[in-house]
């Protein structure tokens, strides 16, 4: 009776139990979601059928069939990754737009702004001179080739030590793409425009001069007088405060569709 009774504790489920069965659940669903109407679901009505072959020969004893079943089993599924690898890609990707990696990567772009947000304003009230480029659609890459090469998270601290007078890296721009420095004393264009406001340094005109040329965001710390601007599209902000800096940011960064950065390797 007592073995009887622990065989049967299955049928009373504990909370975490229960929190298995709705992950496992979400999961199927979300799996025959991406492969419905494409030949992986016509692939997976022929397992359900082979399985179901394969209970009734083991139920039956029918070791033939049931080994010819086995063997099917064992090499068809590599096969099935090679035959059907356009719709396991496809479903990749659409997994990659979906809505909690959309999530993720909106979490990555917010703590980008507030890294980018403050560094600035630490170097501004350090009286700290800078000029940070964002990648937007157009690549950086050759502009970045003419830096030192970083490869490093964005954050505050590592921006005030690129920056700092005395750091071999001080001069040029900080090249950013995702949420990662690309490069640091890049040489970026001046502009051929004439400057209307004669208090711009050549940090600023080389803001202007790449913003041009691509679309990414170019931020300025003037080293004169600590104010903060902002160059796109050809055109500059300047006198930037923090919540205005953040507003620029929020509008032009590009809106995540997934875990990658726009493409460095773009022209």
């Amino acid at each position: 009776m007592n073995g009887l009774l622990r065989q049967l504790q299955f049928l009373s489920p504990g909370w975490n139990d229960l929190v298995e069965i709705v992950i496992v659940s979400v999961l199927i669903y979300r799996i025959l979601l991406l492969i419905r109407q494409t030949r992986a679901m016509q692939m997976l009505f022929g397992i359900l059928l082979l399985a179901g072959l394969y209970l009734m020969a083991v139920i039956a004893d029918f070791s033939l069939i049931r080994r010819l079943i086995e063997a099917l089993l064992q090499y068809g599924a590599i096969a099935a990754l090679v035959v059907f690898q356009p719709e396991m890609r496809a479903a990749l990707a659409r997994l990659g737009r979906s809505r909690l990696v959309g999530l993720l990567a909106s979490a990555r772009e917010a703590r980008l702004v507030d890294q980018l947000v403050e560094g600035v304003e630490q170097l501004s009230q350090a009286g700290v001179g800078a000029i940070v480029a964002v990648q937007r659609e157009t690549g950086l890459r050759e502009y970045a080739q003419t830096g030192r090469s970083v490869e490093a998270v964005v954050s505050p601290e590592l921006l005030s030590t690129i920056f700092a007078p005395q750091s071999p890296l001080h001069d040029g721009a900080v090249i950013i793409v995702g949420d990662r420095i690309k490069a640091a004393a890049a040489i970026l264009p001046l502009t051929q425009n004439p400057v209307r406001d004669r208090s711009l340094g050549t940090r600023h005109r080389a803001a202007i001069g790449l913003s041009e040329e691509t679309d990414a965001v170019v931020i300025v710390v003037s080293e004169e007088t600590s104010r903060i601007s902002v160059a796109y599209g050809g055109s500059i902000d300047t006198g930037v405060d923090a919540e205005r800096l953040r507003q620029l940011l929020e509008r032009t960064l590009p809106k995540p569709a997934g875990l990658s950065p726009p493409p460095y390797e773009s022209a």
